[in-house]
């Protein structure tokens, strides 16, 4: 049975899921999309994942798309429950882990994504990056940032005291943000941030997935 990961090193997505399998340590076959060829747009790939995005997994014919879900199911099938996803039965720790994977989906993401396609991506496709948009940005996650510390305040992780998935999602637009001169998460005016963001980023997986990048 082989496992098998369709995807970009250089793709957020990709990186999401490729620390989550290192977090692990699961064995996997990687195969690299080329995306100035638009090998992710072939009719082939569009096949499996129909946005023409990538990752994709590949589980003995079990295919999956979406980079959080597929961290979800790599946790429950190899060995993350009780590591990086809590016990299915203990409904509380599933709740608080939901409600954190939901922070980071809905008031960390939106935000440092944008950031990342104006700063990065939109110069590397010769479009102008808008600084108005920037500057509300920033705000936005700025602010964002602010009630992330007073949770983190509280707890060692967003979930709680343990470390999980929720956590290792902020990973590859967090460090974007430290390519783009916004030190949020890095300055210690959010010091309960920082201390956490120190915590997650220094973890060998990310160490070794976006060294790979």
């Amino acid at each position: 049975m082989v496992l098998t990961l369709y995807g970009n090193a250089m793709s957020t997505c990709t990186q999401r899921v490729r620390t989550v399998l290192a977090e692990l340590g699961v064995q996997y076959e990687f195969v690299s999309v080329d995306f100035a060829k638009g090998e992710h747009k072939a009719p082939a790939f569009v096949a499996i994942q129909p946005f023409g995005q990538v990752p994709y997994l590949d589980d003995d014919g079990f295919k999956l798309y979406e980079s959080r879900a597929i961290a979800r199911y790599v946790a429950l099938k190899y060995g993350g429950v009780g590591k990086l996803i809590p016990d299915p039965a203990d409904l509380h720790k599933v709740a608080l882990f939901e409600q954190a994977a939901s922070i980071e989906s809905s008031s960390f993401d939106p935000s440092a994504s944008s950031l990342a396609f104006e700063n990065i991506f939109k110069p590397l496709f010769g479009l102008q990056t808008d600084p108005t948009r920037v500057t509300a940005l920033k705000t936005t996650l700025e602010n964002k940032l602010a009630v992330y510390d007073v949770i983190l305040g509280k707890t060692k992780y967003l979930a709680g005291d343990e470390l999980t998935l929720a956590d290792l999602f902020h990973l590859p637009y967090g460090y974007l943000l430290e390519k783009q001169n916004i030190d949020y998460l890095v300055s210690g005016k959010f010091p309960n941030v920082t201390r956490w963001w120190n915590d997650v980023s220094s973890r060998e997986s990310w160490k070794k997935v976006s060294g790979a990048a």
